[in-house]
């Protein structure tokens, strides 16, 4: 069963200029060769809530977690903790629209 993994961030305020440039340019590539397939990338514009939620699909949860807990995974996670603050993350059985 496909799962989705959900990721949650700020941006630092800071680092929001070079945030944009590293996930287009690294970070996304990354995790598609990882085997991640990113789904949806949804902004906070108002309101408590996390700024940045992000989706991606794996086959299932032994492939996202051998994924998650590979060295590329380890280093592509330290660079972007660079940028942001507060990330969480947590896998789920995929279901079409918007999962939080």
């Amino acid at each position: 069963m496909s799962v989705k993994i959900l990721m949650t961030w700020d941006i630092s305020q800071e680092n929001e200029q070079k945030y944009f440039e590293f996930v287009i340019s690294e970070f996304i590539p990354g995790v598609q060769r990882l085997g991640f397939h990113p789904l949806d990338a949804w902004a906070t514009l108002y309101g408590e809530y996390p700024q940045i939620q992000v989706g991606m699909i794996a086959v299932d949860t032994e492939d996202a977690q051998r994924m998650l807990n590979s060295v590329e995974w380890a280093a592509l996670r330290e660079r972007l903790f660079a940028y942001i603050d507060n990330f969480s993350y947590k896998i789920v059985p995929a279901r079409s629209g918007f999962q939080f």
